[in-house]
């Protein structure tokens, strides 16, 4: 979907040499070690292309003439100067080593599947070597007969029945790059297999490639200098550019995008390239679970310019994502958004989950004056950094080390405001936050709160047979709703000006405090309380008033350490202020700590 090498230069966006390559794959058990291509029909099974190409050994000895079985692994120089073999553990084989083992006829005969293994998940594990494919059969027009007389060209009927494009990964790669993996070749196959059935693209490419393994062949038996068929097919064929800028993309940025016959465009992402802060990757899993816990009260920060998002998205993308991308603004939460935007609140969700998949935005909350940062302990803070250097540019008369000192300790965004200075000062304030929280130099505390109940004397610790207050309590279902109701802005310290009330929230209380259906509802809230508990929460003085009291009983499942102060505020619709003077009225039973949200801090800080 989007163009990762956008302003280089061709020649630099279609293919790197391999001595760059080795530098990021080598060893690395998210990039691949070999993309191959291999294809099955009437005249057998052949190996059309491999990436990267195979050192030509040099000719020279008589261990060069020696016959040796065309399926007998390239075992040359593993036992030189080792006959014990305990340097092998030692030196582990290179990527390059892992498949020179491998010749071309190994390879077409063991990776040209039967038609019967086409169209599934196609994955081989030989050693130190996994290979991942999705072997696709071709489904070929009818040949229409036409009469002897007939001068217009006629198609020769194909000879291949299936092919598959493979990707070789180490042994030990991760389940989820081998799914990845996968799901590209199949990407791929799909396309190919459309461009033949149009125009047989795939089968003018396999004789291109097929005629200069020929060549090759009959050069090297008449003037005996062996050289690579593979790296005189790559100038001459476009599938092969394709296959190895595919290589290429995945050793370096992750990011993959191809035209199959200059045509029909092929985009995919491996999250575990691009998904990565202080030398960590995201794993793909809390990744996935980030993106399910999604909220509306959550907001979307995009990580480049407008300018540059809509520069690499495709002609034919959805119109949707180009009015969300013009209206995303780091102080407006996923519903406010919805509405400028004027989308459906599931579409914006999508839409954001696919910008944050592709590494193009991360999920923050909303930047407003109540927010607490403080400085990454990740961050890089040298004084003579690049990321200082960026910022004395976007931001003249300003330096990074004095912005980042103010946030050693924890501190909000109205500390900073001065009533005295120019509405331009707390714009650019703005933008400085936006740009630290882009580089991941910040990150958010949030407030959370946790019911403590000190024990009694008779009993000083809790019994065995007590279970915890989350499962006597019982956390309520906190998933986005499908329908929301619209409150109206009641205070400027409201977070959401258009918070919603849930329709699964707790059970409203009549007004009236001292009737007796309140004072049953309060009593139902609190009967998942032990008598010990319950009787220390009424002796506390705000108890007595019955508001305060119903208010406590109804945020109660809340008091657990898991929701954070403005997750209560959006689900309740309540302003800040009256929850923390609630939490103020009742500090004796409820421990109030500060730290990440769980579901923002895998965008700023490493997994440990």
């Amino acid at each position: 979907m989007f163009n990762p090498l956008a302003g280089l230069p061709d020649d630099q966006q279609s293919m790197y040499s391999h001595s760059q390559n080795s530098v990021f794959k080598c060893g690395d058990k998210t990039s691949p070690i070999s993309v191959i291509l291999v294809s099955s029909g009437s005249r057998g099974n052949k190996l059309l292309f491999r990436y990267p190409f195979q050192r030509v050994p040099e000719c020279s000895s008589s261990h060069s003439a020696k016959q040796r079985s065309p399926y007998a692994l390239n075992t040359t120089g593993e036992g030189l100067g080792d006959q014990d073999g305990d340097s092998r553990e030692h030196s582990p084989l290179t990527d390059e080593q892992l498949v020179a083992g491998f010749s071309d006829i190994v390879l077409s005969t063991i990776l040209a599947t039967k038609s019967d293994m086409c169209g599934k998940k196609f994955e081989l594990k030989i050693d130190n070597v996994r290979f991942v494919g999705h072997p696709t059969l071709l489904q070929h027009p009818p040949i229409i007969q036409v009469s002897k007389t007939d001068p217009s060209p006629k198609r020769e009927m194909p000879t291949m029945i299936l092919f598959n494009v493979v990707f070789a990964l180490r042994a030990n790669a991760d389940s989820s790059v081998i799914s990845c993996m996968h799901n590209l070749s199949r990407r791929i196959a799909i396309a190919l297999q459309h461009e033949e059935r149009r125009c047989q693209y795939l089968t003018r490419e396999a004789k291109l490639m097929l005629a200069v393994q020929e060549e090759i062949t009959t050069m090297t038996e008449t003037d005996g200098s062996p050289q690579s068929p593979f790296r005189q097919i790559l100038p001459k064929c476009k599938l092969a550019r394709d296959l190895t800028e595919a290589y290429d993309s995945l050793c370096t940025t992750g990011v993959v995008r191809l035209h199959i016959n200059n045509w029909l465009e092929v985009s995919f992402c491996l999250p575990h390239k691009i998904h990565r802060i202080g030398g960590n990757y995201i794993p793909l899993e809390a990744l996935e679970r980030s993106l399910k816990a999604i909220r509306p009260y959550h907001a979307l920060l995009l990580l480049e310019s407008e300018k540059s998002l809509l520069s690499q998205l495709p002609l034919d993308c959805s119109p949707a994502m180009v009015r969300l991308i013009k209206t995303c603004s780091a102080v407006k939460n996923l519903q406010q958004l919805a509405q400028d935007a004027d989308l459906a609140l599931l579409q914006i969700f999508q839409i954001a989950a696919h910008l944050v998949y592709w590494g193009k935005a991360i999920i923050i909350y909303p930047l407003c004056e109540n927010n607490v940062y403080m400085l990454s302990p990740h961050a890089n803070i040298s004084l003579y950094a690049p990321l200082a250097e960026q910022f004395a540019q976007q931001f003249p008369g300003n330096d990074l080390p004095s912005i980042l000192a103010k946030f050693s300790l924890p501190v909000s965004l109205a500390e900073f405001r001065n009533p005295l200075e120019a509405p331009a000062q707390e714009i650019q304030l703005i933008q400085m936050v936006v740009w630290m929280l882009q580089r991941r130099l910040l990150i958010q505390l949030h407030t959370y709160v946790c019911l403590l109940v000190p024990p009694s004397e008779e009993e000083p610790g809790l019994r065995d047979e007590d279970p915890p207050l989350a499962a006597r309590v019982g956390g309520r279902s906190l998933s986005t709703p499908s329908a929301l109701s619209f409150g109206s802005p009641t205070s400027s310290d409201d977070m959401t000006l258009t918070s919603p009330s849930m329709d699964n929230s707790s059970a409203e209380l009549l007004p009236g405090g001292d009737s007796p259906l309140n004072k049953r509802m309060t009593e139902t809230l609190l009967a998942s309380l032990s008598e010990h508990e319950r009787q220390v929460i009424l002796n506390i003085p705000s108890a007595q008033n019955q508001e305060d009291l119903r208010m406590f009983a109804r945020l109660l499942h809340y008091f657990q350490g898991h929701h954070h102060l403005e997750e209560i505020m959006y689900n309740e619709n309540m302003r800040r202020s009256q929850l923390k003077t609630l939490f103020d009225k009742f500090r004796s039973v409820l421990v109030v700590t500060n730290h990440e949200d769980p579901i923002i801090s895998i965008f700023q800080s490493p997994m440990e």
